[in-house]
């Protein structure tokens, strides 16, 4: 790489204060109830910026990708360590599942969804999915979806996710996992849970039904009010009558 990747985090952190919007700022640590500095900038634009940076700079490899991302997140602004998980997942493919003790350590030290989520979605979900739908590094997600952490169990849920909305994935590990986590009153957890069903069932919408419909009165509401946004008023209207019940 023609840059070191501490000049390429440099660059990336000014960049992105330049498109830095005050009130945007204000609104969204208000949002977030964060108490991290925020610089107002839009996530497509994040999104935008590190890809230029990454081209510019020919940041290819493993060591690239992880020392640019390590670089940004330790840095104080929300902005900085949304751009650290976007350079991770534009490098996803260079990753290995030893690469996930690094992404942990982020996870745990993540302190909201807003970052939790693109972590889980976009870079854990990229390491460990392969087009087969086997999931490799399953042994960390197992650990993960055990954790006392709120945040490593709903990112163990979500690394699943968007395998699943695609039609294939590992539904029975995804399955495994709500299943121990049914009886959580967590709003994040159940959230995930829903989350997963629902768009799991954009293609496969009788597996999901049958799921629930397999576990009467141990899926929560708002889990089974999220599947049924994509079940038929039918077969949904049952299933969120059921969970009511058991309330």
């Amino acid at each position: 790489m023609e840059d070191d990747v501490v000049s390429v985090a440099q660059r990336l952190a000014a960049d992105l204060g330049a498109q830095g919007d005050p009130v945007r700022a204000a609104g969204a640590a208000r949002y977030l109830k964060s108490t991290r500095p925020h610089l107002g900038v839009r996530v497509p634009d994040i999104r935008s910026t590190v890809r230029a940076a990454l081209r510019t700079s020919g940041a290819t490899t493993r060591e690239d990708v992880l020392g640019i991302a390590a670089a940004l997140w330790a840095s104080a602004p929300h902005e900085h360590r949304l751009a650290a998980i976007f350079v991770l997942a534009n490098g996803a493919d260079t990753l290995t599942c030893e690469d996930l003790v690094a992404v942990e350590q982020m996870l745990r030290d993540a302190e909201t969804w807003a970052v939790v989520d693109p972590l889980a979605t976009e870079v854990v979900a990229r390491v460990t999915a392969r087009p087969s739908g086997q999931v490799v590094c399953g042994e960390v997600l197992d650990r993960w979806a055990r954790d006392p952490d709120v945040w490593m169990r709903r990112a163990a849920l979500l690394a699943l996710l968007p395998a699943l909305r695609a039609g294939e994935g590992d539904w029975d590990r995804f399955s495994r996992y709500a299943d121990s986590m049914l009886d959580e009153r967590e709003f994040f957890i159940r959230k995930a849970i829903g989350w997963v069903l629902r768009d799991t069932a954009r293609r496969r919408p009788a597996l999901v039904a049958e799921w629930i419909a397999a576990r009467p009165g141990r899926v929560p509401v708002l889990a089974v009010r999220e599947a049924a946004r994509r079940l038929s008023p039918e077969v949904a209207e049952p299933l969120v009558a059921q969970a009511y019940r058991a309330r």
